[in-house]
């Protein structure tokens, strides 16, 4: 693979400690690593991409997904539903999902995300019906090209135990578990640089025994991989956890060893004071996820609060059926403006927000070998146009990605490969996934 020369670019946004953003600049890349940044670059036999107009910022990163819900975008009977019932509404739908719909699914929703910004993302898997397993959803980000955070979901409680999904849909416990060991064994990788990492993630406290709980934690402690799981989405979500577990959820999470640098936690739009510092003392990571929020009527989550208490924060796009976009620019965007809407216009700036979606959550996903433009780091990268009419007359374009847009990258570069190039991905056929998709879900309508 030749070396890259971005040459040129308006500006490039360094994320680094100082948060140098550097004017007319050049970022050399070589062997999947930065190798250089500054101005008037020369790398003899380089593939030059021209970025004049352009600015280069750290690849976006996606903290919390649910991959196989691009196939169940505005579904009727969901539309308009709060969590619990919009869940007991795509259940019946997601059960007759097989291999083929995880693959298909997963390929078109990292497209999405690439297109977006986004070079890294997380992914939410918790349900296994007809034969699919997680493999599947890897296989599409090998095609893809993007890094991959997997995680293993699991749901072990059906309705007829109390819980909120069909019983068609749970599993064992001991089959979960077994299940957890072969993918971390098979295909995680601990070392920097790494396309593949896996996590553990029961999905929810509504969904699964404080026994699954408890024993993940143990398993991704012996492993030495990340925990996963929803928590303290809505109202809903805490008047469950006082009703079947006596506690608030933070309390629920501390008890199960569910807190520490090595967990990340969605949503938590319900957090009180108390377990905001809980999470700030334990260096437990937050996904927020603004789009989805607003759409499933959850709340505005205390961004604000949980940042000046040195919270771990990301953003995450969530399922593609409560969003129902998988855009990450745009959820930095949305971030941005409910904390003004909460807190008053000063509460968050373009450039904090912007800080959240690319450095913040390289740090919620543990990941100290990328979320930064700097020498040594993983060459993920993105270049956005902003010549074009949505940032037309801005005076600040590293302001403007945020407030102006656009929303679609000109080109996406992952451990120094491109993986989109001029808007266009370069690793997919994605008309064909497209037509692929979309008889997948007329099957699925029908």
């Amino acid at each position: 693979m030749p070396d890259i020369m971005i040459r040129n670019a308006d500006v490039v946004v360094t994320m680094n400690a100082a948060r140098q953003e550097l004017r007319t600049a050049d970022v050399h890349i070589g062997g999947g690593v930065i190798r250089a940044i500054g101005q008037g670059l020369n790398v003899p036999g380089a593939e030059v991409i021209e970025a004049r107009g352009s600015i280069v910022t750290p690849g976006l990163v996606n903290t919390h997904h649910h991959l196989y819900q691009t196939l169940t975008r505005a579904v009727p009977g969901g539309q308009d539903a709060l969590l619990f019932g919009w869940l007991k509404t795509l259940y019946p739908i997601w059960s007759r999902f097989g291999p083929d719909e995880m693959f298909t699914s997963a390929q078109l929703g990292l497209a999405e995300l690439a297109l977006s910004g986004c070079t890294m993302t997380s992914d939410h898997l918790y349900l296994y019906p007809n034969g699919s397993r997680l493999d599947d959803t890897i296989a599409a980000a090998a095609q893809t090209g993007l890094r991959f955070h997997p995680t293993r979901g699991a749901m072990s409680i059906g309705e007829s135990a109390g819980g909120l999904p069909p019983d068609s849909l749970v599993e064992k416990e001991a089959a979960i578990l077994e299940d957890m060991i072969r993918v971390v064994d098979r295909f995680h990788d601990p070392n920097p640089g790494a396309m593949v990492r896996v996590g553990l993630a029961p999905c929810s406290p509504f969904s699964v025994s404080r026994d699954l709980m408890r024993d993940a934690a143990l398993l991704a402690r012996d492993k030495r991989v990340m925990l996963h799981t929803h928590l303290a989405e809505n109202d809903e979500d805490i008047a469950y956890s006082l009703a079947q577990f006596g506690c608030r959820p933070g309390q629920y999470a501390e008890d199960l060893g569910w807190t520490g640098p090595d967990v990340w936690h969605a949503h938590c739009v319900k957090l009180d004071c108390s377990e905001i510092e809980l999470f700030s003392r334990s260096l437990t990571g937050i996904a927020h996820c603004p789009c989805s929020n607003c759409r499933l009527g959850s709340g505005i989550a205390p961004v604000r609060a949980m940042r000046d208490a040195k919270v771990k924060v990301g953003l995450g796009v969530d399922g593609s059926a409560s969003n129902d976009a998988g855009n990450l620019i745009a959820e930095a965007r949305m971030t941005m403006l409910l904390q003004r809407v909460a807190r008053g216009a000063d509460a968050m700036s373009a450039r904090e927000a912007l800080e959240i979606a690319t450095l913040g959550g390289a740090q919620v996903l543990g990941r100290d070998d990328l979320g930064t433009i700097e020498p040594g780091k993983r060459a993920d990268l993105a270049i956005w146009d902003m010549s074009g009419v949505e940032a037309a007359g801005s005076w600040d374009p590293v302001a403007a990605l945020v407030l102006c847009g656009p929303t679609r990258v000109k080109g996406l570069i992952v451990e120094g490969r491109e993986i989109v190039r001029d808007g266009q991905m370069m690793t997919l056929d994605l008309p064909r996934v497209l037509e692929r998709q979309r008889d997948l879900a007329a099957r699925l309508a029908g």
